[in-house]
C-alpha cells in the first residue's frame, strides 16, 4: 500500500530524532570512556605502574653484619665468618617435594634436617624464605648456583655466621648466639623485621645478648627484579644493611686466658679488676665450654654431657654463683667495730678456742686456740674468736650496713646473665624470710661469713677493690661501643675514717707478710710488689659435736660436695694498689693452701704483662712453680702495640 506524502514525512522526522538521540548516547559514551581512560592512564598511572611493577620486582631484606667483639688491646674475641647456605621459598617452588629431591642430588642433606626445614616451611608464611643447608663447601655452594634454573625457589646465599676464635676462654662473658627461635620471638616481643632473614642469629647468653641492640645492626633493602617464573634476573638498586656497633671489652685476653689455664681441673672462679677505674681485666669460670657449639643448635649428646657434668660448666660462676665468704668477710666485721668506736685495735682478746653462747660453743678453727690476740693478729691469723666477740659488741645491723657499703648484698650492672646480689642478712630479712626472730648465734655465724650471707666472686672484688682504695669503685666490663667511650665513674669516697682503712689493710698485709699470717707461703717477693689479702674457708656441711669428740674429718676424707669452699681475696702492690682479685674453688679445701696460690699468679700475671719469672716466688718454691708453669696450657698472644689498638 501506498504511504501517503505526510506519512513519509513524519517517518523521516522520527528516525532523525531517534538517530540524534543514538549519536548524542554514543557521543556520552564515548567521553566517559575518554575521560576514565585518561583517570586511568594519566592520573593514576603511577598507582597502576607500581602495582604492575610488584609484579615483577621484589624487595628483600639485607642482613646486617654483626658487630665485633675486642678485648681491651683489640684481639677479637667474637667475629664473624662466611656462611655459604640454600633458602628456599615456598610460594616460589612448584612441587617442594620435587624441589628437595632435585636439590640432594648437588648436596649431601640429613634427612632429618630436610623434615625439619620442610615443617619450617609449612608453619611459615610462604613467602618466608627457609634455610634447607648451611655451612657447604665452594664446591657444593657452585653446583647449586649452576643449575639454580632447575630448582625453582632455590637461592644460594652469601651470609655470616658468628666464630669465637677464643673458644672457652670467653664463653661466660661474650655467650654466644643463636637462631631465632618462636620461644624468642614470643618471649623478647621483638618485632624488627631482621628477624625473619633465615638463619639470622641474635644473643641468647651473657654480651651476647644484654648488648643485643647495639651488636645487631639495621637491615637493608634490595630491589631485584624476576621472571614470571620468581627468577631473579637483576639486581636494580640496594639500600646497604648498617653493621652492628663494635664493642670493646675491658678484659685482657692473655690474662684470661691464663685465668681459665690455671684453674683447669678445678669448679672454681675468678675475678680480677683494676682497683682505679673498676674495670674488670679478667672474669674466669672453670670448668668452661666452647660458645661455638651453640651457634647452629648444639647437639643433645653435647648438651648433656654439659648439663651432667658436677663441675656446672654451664654456670658463669663468678657473678651466678653466691658463697658463704667464710673469714674473707672479717673486714666488714672490724671496719664496722672501728668505725663505731666499740674496739681499740690494740686490745687483746683471748681465744682459747671457743667461746660458749648459752648451752653451745661457737669454734675457731684452731682448735687449741690463738691465744691473746689484737685486731692485727687477728686479722693475720683469723682467729674466730676475736670476731665473736667484736661482733656482740657491734651487732648484725652495724656489720650489714658496713658490707652494702663495700657492694656486698646488691645487684652490680653488667651486661651478663642473672647477675646475682647475694645476701646479706638482718633481722627483718630473717623475720620476713625464715619467720623467726634473730638470735646472738646468726650474728657470731655472719660475723665470720657463714650462716646466711652469701656474697659472689664478683662482690668479693668489688669488696677489695673498695678496701684498697677507700673509694666507691664501681665494676664495668665495656670500654667502649662503636669508638665511643663506655666508662663509668665511681661513686665518690666511702665516708671512711682513713686511720681505720689503714688498720684494715696492716692486717690484709700481715696475712701475707708476716711470718704467721695465714698465707705468708703465698707471698709475692717481686720487687715493689708486695700482696694484701685475706683467706677463707667456708663450711658447706655441719660438725655434730660427736664428731668432734672424735675428731673432725678431713676434707680428704669426705666426698668432693662434702668438701669446704675455698676462697682468697686480695690486692697488690700493698702500698700502691693496682688489681683487686678474689678465687673461688668450689669444695677446694684450704683458702690459703688452693685459692690463694692460684689468686698470687694471676696477680702476678697482670703485673709482668707475661708469665710471671721464678724469682718473683719464694726460693723454695720456684721448682714446684716451674713445673706448674710448664703444665700450663696457654695460647699465644699478639702484645698490644702488635694489635694496632693499643689501651689508652
Amino acid at each position: 500500500m501506498k504511504r501517503s506524502q505526510k506519512e513519509i514525512e513524519d517517518s523521516a522526522r522520527k528516525v532523525g530524532r531517534r538517530s540524534l538521540i543514538m549519536g548524542g548516547a554514543m557521543l556520552a559514551t564515548g567521553a566517559v570512556l575518554a575521560a576514565r581512560m585518561r583517570y586511568l592512564q594519566v592520573e593514576r598511572a603511577s598507582d597502576f605502574r607500581l602495582l604492575a611493577e610488584e609484579n615483577r620486582i621484589n624487595i628483600q631484606l639485607l642482613s646486617p653484619a654483626r658487630g665485633l667483639i675486642y678485648d681491651r688491646y683489640g684481639r677479637l674475641v667474637a667475629a664473624n665468618e662466611q656462611n655459604y647456605r640454600v633458602v628456599m621459598v615456598r610460594e616460589n617452588a612448584d612441587d617442594v617435594d620435587e624441589v628437595l629431591e632435585r636439590l640432594s642430588r648437588l648436596v649431601n642433606l640429613d634427612m632429618g634436617a630436610m623434615a625439619r626445614a620442610r615443617d619450617e616451611m609449612m608453619s611459615r608464611a610462604p613467602f618466608v624464605p627457609v634455610t634447607i643447608a648451611d655451612r657447604l663447601s665452594w664446591e657444593e655452594f657452585s653446583s647449586v648456583a649452576v643449575n639454580a634454573p632447575s630448582l625453582p625457589g632455590i637461592t644460594p646465599e652469601v651470609g655470616l655466621s658468628r666464630v669465637y676464635p677464643l673458644g672457652q676462654d670467653f664463653a661466660h662473658i661474650t655467650g654466644y648466639v643463636g637462631p631465632v627461635s618462636d620461644y624468642y620471638l614470643q618471649s623478647s616481643g621483638d618485632t624488627d623485621p631482621v628477624l625473619q632473614i633465615p638463619d639470622f642469629q641474635v644473643g641468647r647468653y651473657a654480651a651476647e645478648a644484654q648488648l643485643e641492640q647495639d651488636l645487631r645492626g639495621e637491615a637493608g633493602t634490595r630491589r631485584v627484579e624476576v621472571n614470571a617464573a620468581g627468577r631473579i634476573m637483576r639486581e636494580l638498586d640496594r639500600d646497604p644493611a648498617t653493621p652492628g656497633d663494635d664493642v670493646q671489652l675491658t678484659v685482657d685476653a692473655g690474662l684470661q686466658n691464663f685465668a681459665q689455664a690455671r684453674m683447669a681441673g678445678e669448679s672454681a672462679s675468678a675475678v680480677v679488676m683494676e682497683v682505679e677505674t673498676g674495670e674488670i681485666i679478667a672474669m674466669a669460670s672453670s670448668p668452661s665450654f666452647d660458645p661455638n657449639l651453640f651457634v647452629r643448635g648444639i647437639s643433645v649428646a653435647d648438651y648433656n654431657t654439659l648439663t651432667e657434668d658436677p663441675y656446672r660448666p654451664l654456670a658463669s660462676k663468678p657473678v651466678q654463683g653466691t658463697y658463704p665468704p667464710g673469714s674473707t668477710f672479717k673486714m666488714m666485721t672490724a671496719l664496722a667495730g672501728l668505725e663505731m668506736g666499740l674496739i681499740d685495735p690494740e686490745e687483746l682478746i683471748n681465744c682459747i678456742g671457743y667461746i660458749e653462747l648459752g648451752t653451745r660453743r661457737f669454734h675457731c678453727w684452731k682448735r687449741s686456740g690463738h691465744g691473746r690476740m689484737d685486731m692485727n693478729n687477728g686479722l693475720a691469723q683469723s682467729c674466730d674468736v676475736y670476731y665473736y666477740e667484736l661482733s656482740q659488741r657491734v651487732g648484725i645491723d652495724a656489720i650489714a650496713a658496713m658490707s652494702r657499703r663495700f657492694g656486698l648484698g646488691e645487684h652490680h650492672e653488667l651486661p651478663l646473665s642473672a647477675v646475682s646480689e647475694g645476701l646479706i642478712p638482718t633481722r627483718d630479712w630473717k623475720r620476713a624470710n625464715r619467720g623467726a626472730d634473730w638470735v646472738v648465734g646468726d650474728t657470731l655465724n655472719a660475723t665470720i661469713g657463714q650462716g646466711f650471707v652469701l656474697a659472689s666472686p664478683l662482690q668479693l672484688a668489688i669488696m677489695t677493690s673498695r678496701l684498697a682504695t677507700g673509694r666507691m669503685i664501681r665494676p664495668s666490663l665495656v670500654r667502649t661501643v662503636n669508638g665511643v667511650s663506655a666508662r663509668m665513674d665511681d661513686g665518690g669516697d666511702l665516708g671512711l675514717d682513713p686511720a681505720n682503712l689503714e688498720i684494715v689493710r696492716r692486717g690484709m698485709w700481715s696475712v701475707n707478710n708476716a711470718p704467721r699470717g695465714t698465707a705468708y707461703r703465698m707471698r709475692s717477693e717481686a720487687e715493689g710488689f708486695e700482696i694484701a689479702g685475706k683467706s677463707g674457708t667456708s663450711q658447706v656441711r655441719s660438725i655434730t659435736m660427736a664428731e668432734r669428740a672424735t675428731g673432725v674429718l678431713g676434707d680428704d676424707e669426705l666426698p668432693w660436695n662434702r668438701r669446704d669452699h675455698a676462697l682468697f681475696v686480695a690486692y697488690a702492690p700493698a702500698d700502691n694498689p693496682r688489681y683487686a682479685v678474689s678465687v673461688v674453688v668450689e669444695h677446694g679445701g684450704s683458702g690459703s693452701g688452693v685459692a690463694a696460690p692460684i689468686a698470687r699468679d694471676i696477680l702476678l700475671r697482670a703485673h709482668f704483662g707475661e708469665m710471671p719469672p721464678l724469682s718473683a716466688y719464694p726460693v723454695n718454691q720456684r721448682r714446684g712453680i716451674e713445673e706448674m708453669q710448664d703444665q700450663l696450657d696457654l695460647r699465644s698472644f699478639e702484645t698490644p702495640e702488635e694489635t694496632g689498638r693499643v689501651q689508652t
